[in-house]
């Protein structure tokens, strides 16, 4: 009869420290506002066309997820389905929110999807003064204005809808893998890069996610990742990629919920096959597929027993500070009035002046963020189009207790962030694609790695153990 009641007491004190274990731990909110305009719309990634959009694939959105500890800590995560996060987009949502949220800057993170079949976001130079400035009509210019106004204004919006929806949940997180990321860095016979298919390359092929659990026990939110490019597609209508079905498919399959895709360091890294490289396959077919694909990853991570997410909530934010080697007066001489747009042809000649002066260029300010989960998961988010060396040595250099989530693509996308690897080698990533048309006044020199990486080191160490 003893041994009955002890067993019973037992029973009970496990059960009630199990419910205790599994009660919510946090606050979360979630919301969504839809991106796709009205009407045609200049789409972004791609300097080679020449009208805008004509139709809608799959409608693309901005989604929030506020997260609070409730001791202080803070976070809210704005995911785009946009090609990037212009540095006016970061500042004006920084403005705002602390006026009307009274967030701090490292209370809020701006991630892209990078989508290439998303309207165009000003000012993205590539395409404005390439191809935009050359073959847009007044009404495309207009369209294209009137989308960042009411892309700035949504932003806040979203932010704003989340913290309003705050309530009680707890957080898990856990990891799989998709595979249809490969590196697109191929070495060619006569020593140059080219973008094409390398599968012997470096890829990271883990899908972290985070799912937010309501009081009830019903999935309120997952934010999940990848390190890919998102352009399986080309054409002229409006759609998320693959990222975007992914979304779609999770949001299916559990109504109610949110899906938030973060995108990681898949600056060098392209979805294969994409475009017309199946014989008979429609290229949006091949997006659907990828799409699922990265989805089945998320319901395999929700499914693996995921692991509890504790706090304390902290995080960081810090620019780091990228030199540049400035561009020979040979390689300023290639640009020209009959393939360059006045624009660039005034920045090459003021960087001739400079050159001739023997200034160098200022250095880039990078923004590096680090939130820190508990004891649980460290997130590290940087901006630029981030190659994928550095998820690789992040994840290598904070291995520990804590699970490692890396994103690019975060607060100020500016361009491409090459590794000491990707610099040396040179390249579309390397060099190429930062001073096609004098964006950057340079490549980056070869200790940018390096200081990225002592930034991220330094922020994580400022929020302790």
């Amino acid at each position: 009869m003893k041994f009955s009641v002890l067993l019973g007491s037992v029973l009970l004190i496990s059960s009630f420290c199990s419910a205790q274990s599994r009660a919510p731990e946090w606050k979360a909110g979630v919301a969504t506002r839809k991106l796709t305009p009205d009407g045609p719309i200049w789409l972004a990634g791609y300097a080679n066309r020449t009208a805008p959009s004509d139709g809608v694939d799959l409608d693309v959105f901005a989604k929030a997820l506020a997260l609070d500890d409730g001791h202080g800590g803070r976070i809210v995560i704005v995911t785009l389905d946009l090609i990037g996060v212009p540095p006016e987009l970061r500042a004006f949502a920084e403005r705002e929110s602390a006026q009307h949220f009274g967030l701090k800057p490292h209370e809020l993170l701006l991630n892209a999807s990078h989508t290439h079949s998303a309207p165009q976001v000003s000012p993205d130079r590539m395409v404005l003064e390439r191809t935009f400035s050359r073959a847009a009509k007044t009404a495309d210019v207009d369209a294209v204005n009137a989308f960042q106004t009411f892309l700035q204004r949504t932003v806040v919006d979203v932010i704003g809808e989340s913290l309003q929806a705050s309530a009680p949940a707890r957080l898990e997180f856990n990891q799989a893998r998709a595979g249809f990321a490969m590196n697109r860095r191929r070495l060619e016979p006569n020593g140059t890069y080219s973008n094409n298919p390398n599968p012997t390359g470096p890829v990271d092929h883990d899908v972290p996610v985070l799912r937010v659990i309501g009081a009830d026990g019903k999935l309120r939110a997952v934010l999940f990742g990848y390190a890919c490019h998102n352009t399986t597609l080309g054409g002229s209508r409006i759609s998320g990629d693959y990222a975007g079905h992914a979304q779609r498919f999770l949001e299916a399959a559990h109504p109610g919920a949110t899906a938030l895709f973060m995108m990681g360091c898949g600056g060098d890294q392209n979805p294969y096959p994409r475009g017309a490289m199946v014989p008979g396959q429609p290229v949006e077919q091949l997006a659907e597929q990828h799409g699922r694909a990265l989805a089945n990853a998320v319901f395999t991570a929700l499914a693996a027993r995921p692991r509890p997410v504790p706090g304390p909530l902290r995080a960081a934010l810090a620019d780091a500070l990228l030199d540049y080697e400035p561009l020979s007066a040979k390689e300023l001489e290639t640009f020209n009035a009959t393939e360059h747009t006045p624009p660039i042809l005034q920045r090459a000649q003021a960087l001739r002046a400079a050159l001739q002066k023997g200034e160098r260029p200022a250095a880039l300010p990078c923004p590096v963020q680090v939130v820190q989960f508990g004891p649980a998961l460290t997130l590290v988010a940087i901006g630029g189009e981030v190659v994928v060396d550095y998820s690789l040595r992040i994840k290598r250099e904070l291995k520990g207790e804590a699970d490692v989530w890396v994103a690019g693509y975060s607060n100020h996308v500016f361009g491409y962030l090459g590794s000491r690897r990707v610099i040396e080698e040179g390249g579309y990533e390397g060099i190429g694609a930062n001073i096609r048309i004098l964006n950057h006044p340079g490549r980056f020199t070869f200790a940018a790695e390096d200081v990225i990486m002592a930034k991220v080191h330094e922020l994580r160490r400022s929020l302790g153990p």
